[in-house]
C-alpha cells in the first residue's frame, strides 16, 4: 500500500510538470536548450548570438597565455572548498590585482554574477526584513529620469527617515542592458542622488557584466568611463562574456566586503572557483592590460556603427512590425554609444531566426516572457571576429525573408 501511495504522489507530480510545459508549448514560450555547437568552430554557423563580444574565447593569443600559466601554477585542479575553509593564495591575488586595476579600496570573488547578485542583494533583502520596512522595493521606467526624479521626490515626501539620513536608498542599475543594448543613464543618478540626499545615505550598486572589457580606459567599465569610480557603492564585473573565463567580483569598501565574508550566503556556503578558472581570469586580464582587448573593442564597436549605417535606409519601405531599428540604436551620443547588442525588432522573431540559422548564421529570437509582450525581437550580438562580409551576409538574409513576408501579406 506504502509503494501505491508513493507511486501515485510521484504521477501526479509528473503530471503537474507536464502540465505545465504543455502550456507553455501551447502559448510558444517554451524554453529549449539549443543544439550542441562550438561557437569557437569555423566549420559551425556565424555567431551572432553568443556573449563573446571581443572573441577573445576563439583567441590563439589567449588560448597561449592561458596554457602557459596553466603550465607554470603551483595549484591547477580544484580549490579545496569555500573561501572561508581554504583561501587559495591564486584567489587572494587575483583580488588584490582587480582592486588595483579597477581602483577599488577592496575586491571579492565569486563564482558567477548570478552568485555575486544573489550574495549581494540578499543581504539587502535580510536587511529590510529585519528592520520591517514596508514597501521597501520600487521600480522606475526604464532609463527614464524624469520617472526615476519623480521617485525619489515621492520617496523624500512620503518618508522623512530618508530625508533625516535615518535610513538608506540603495539604486541598482545595469550599465549596460543585455537585451536593449540601453546604456544607464549613470551620471545622471548619481548627481541626482548627490542632490536628493545631502546625508549621503543614498547609494548607487551598478552591474558592468556586459561592459566589462568593452568600455572604459583598459575595459574597466561604464562607471570608469564616466569617472564615477568614488560615486559608487558597488560594481559587479563578470569573467564569463566579453573576458571568456568564468567567475565575477564585486568591488566595493573594505567594510563591506568583511561583511560579504560574513553574510553573503552565495560566498560562504559553496566551493569557490578552481585554480584553472583563476589562470584564465588572470589570463583574459593580462589582456584587458597589455592594450589587446582595447583593439578588439574598437573593432566590434566599428563593427556595430556599421551594421546599424547599412542597415537603416534599407528599412524605409519596411512595416516595422515586421523588421525594425530601436530609436536608441539609430542616433548615437555620449550617453547611447555603439554597442556589441543590437536588437532586431520583429513580429516574426522565430521564423527570422530559423530562416537565418539555414543560411549559416545565429541569431536567436528573444520573446515574452523573456521580454515585455510586443517586444519581440532578434537579438544580434556582434563580435571583434565577425567581419563586414558576415554582417553583409546577415542583413541580406533578413531583408529578404522580410520582403517575402510582407509580400505575402500584401497579395
Amino acid at each position: 500500500m506504502k509503494e501505491d501511495r508513493h507511486f501515485i504522489a510521484e504521477s501526479t507530480l509528473e503530471a503537474r510538470l507536464a502540465s505545465s510545459l504543455h502550456s507553455r508549448e501551447q502559448r510558444n514560450i517554451r524554453r529549449r536548450l539549443p543544439e550542441p555547437s562550438s561557437f569557437s568552430s569555423s566549420s559551425g554557423p556565424i555567431d551572432f548570438s553568443s556573449n563573446d563580444y571581443l572573441s577573445l574565447a576563439s583567441s590563439p593569443t589567449l588560448r597561449d597565455v592561458f596554457l602557459d600559466k596553466l603550465r607554470a601554477a603551483p595549484d591547477v585542479l580544484g580549490s579545496g572548498g569555500s573561501r572561508l575553509l581554504v583561501n587559495g593564495q591564486a584567489h587572494s591575488a587575483l583580488e588584490a590585482r582587480l582592486a588595483q586595476f579597477f581602483h577599488s579600496p577592496a575586491a571579492i570573488l565569486f563564482n558567477s554574477g548570478f552568485d555575486a547578485n544573489v550574495g549581494f542583494f540578499f543581504l539587502l533583502h535580510d536587511g529590510i526584513r529585519a528592520a520591517r520596512v514596508r514597501d521597501a522595493q520600487f521600480q522606475f521606467e526604464h532609463n527614464s529620469m524624469r520617472a526615476f526624479c519623480a521617485m525619489i521626490s515621492k520617496l523624500l515626501k512620503e518618508r522623512p527617515e530618508l530625508q533625516s539620513g535615518q535610513n538608506s536608498l540603495f539604486v541598482a542599475v545595469e550599465s549596460l542592458y543585455s537585451m536593449d543594448g540601453t546604456f544607464a543613464p549613470l551620471a545622471e543618478i548619481v548627481q541626482t542622488l548627490e542632490e536628493s540626499f545631502p546625508a549621503r545615505n543614498a547609494y548607487l550598486v551598478v552591474d558592468e557584466a556586459h561592459s566589462t572589457g568593452i568600455y572604459g580606459p583598459q575595459g574597466r567599465g561604464r562607471v570608469a568611463q564616466l569617472g564615477l569610480e568614488n560615486k559608487v557603492l558597488a560594481r559587479l564585473h563578470t569573467f564569463g562574456k566579453a573576458l571568456a573565463a568564468t567567475g565575477a567580483v564585486i568591488l566595493t569598501s573594505a567594510l563591506i566586503r568583511d561583511y560579504l565574508v560574513n553574510y553573503a550566503r552565495s560566498l560562504i556556503y559553496t566551493t569557490s572557483l578552481s585554480f584553472a578558472n583563476i589562470v584564465a581570469a588572470e589570463s583574459s586580464f593580462d589582456m584587458l592590460m597589455d592594450g589587446t582587448a582595447a583593439q578588439l573593442s574598437k573593432d566590434v564597436l566599428e563593427l556595430s556603427e556599421y551594421f546599424v549605417e547599412s542597415l537603416r535606409p534599407r528599412l524605409q519601405n519596411i512595416p516595422i512590425h515586421l523588421l525594425s531599428l530601436p530609436l536608441h540604436v539609430q542616433y548615437l551620443s555620449p550617453a547611447s554609444p555603439a554597442s556589441p547588442i543590437i536588437p532586431i525588432m520583429t513580429s516574426l522573431p522565430r521564423p527570422l531566426s530559423a530562416y537565418l540559422l539555414n543560411l549559416g548564421m545565429n541569431a536567436r529570437p528573444i520573446t515574452w516572457p523573456t521580454v515585455p509582450k510586443g517586444k519581440d525581437r532578434v537579438r544580434v550580438c556582434l563580435h571583434a571576429g565577425n567581419t563586414t562580409s558576415d554582417v553583409d551576409r546577415l542583413i541580406a538574409g533578413m531583408l529578404h525573408i522580410t520582403k517575402q513576408q510582407h509580400a505575402r501579406r500584401t497579395e
